[in-house]
């Protein structure tokens, strides 16, 4: 099974993604540790990707997109994975789609978390008062949200466009989001 999974900062992508990765034993990637990684490793990729980060600037698509690939090929991805947090952008999906082809596979599907913007706010501040995180503060909240519909939203139509896309609600208890995700991914 391959999977992306998206939704807004607080709808709980990482909390159904460990969940998912537990029951259908994939491969949870996340672009974050595939740079660590490619960075620690000092591959040519991760030297590249460096001196952008180390500038404070975003990896290019074209260097994400090709990290990406190359994860893709590893053995441990051939039983299926998780996509968490890309693509993030049309650019990133196109790409995303290319790679998959070349490699000969496919996405089953992509799974948008959604939830009421407050509901989200009231979470990620809770979770900051829980967790010491200073990120979590409402108007550094909503900043988030905003890029996310801005920037990431529009992924949801290129996957609906695909008849990939599967909207899930993300209120409720942890157990029943979960529910509601397998059942999609059951049917």
């Amino acid at each position: 099974m391959r999977i992306v999974l998206m939704g807004p900062p607080g709808a709980g992508k990482g909390t159904q993604a460990a969940l998912l990765e537990n029951k259908y034993n994939l491969i949870h990637l996340s672009t974050g540790e595939i740079l660590r990684k490619e960075i620690k490793e000092d591959s040519s990729l991760g030297h590249q990707a460096k001196t952008f980060m180390d500038k404070g600037q975003l990896v290019p698509d074209t260097l994400l997109l090709e990290m990406m690939e190359r994860r893709l090929k590893n053995p441990d991805c051939d039983g299926g994975y998780l996509l968490d947090g890309f693509p993030r952008t049309i650019p990133q999906a196109e790409g995303l789609a290319v790679s998959l082809d070349k490699l000969d596979l496919s996405l089953d599907y992509a799974i948008s978390l959604f939830a009421d913007e407050l509901e989200l706010v009231y979470r990620l501040v809770l979770r900051g008062k829980n967790s010491g995180r200073s990120d979590d503060t409402p108007d550094v909240i909503r900043d988030r949200q905003h890029i996310y519909w801005e920037h990431t939203a529009p992924v949801l139509d290129f996957y609906r466009s695909k008849g990939l896309l599967k909207e899930i609600d993300g209120i409720g208890s942890i157990d029943e989001v979960f529910t509601r995700i397998v059942d999609v991914v059951e049917k």
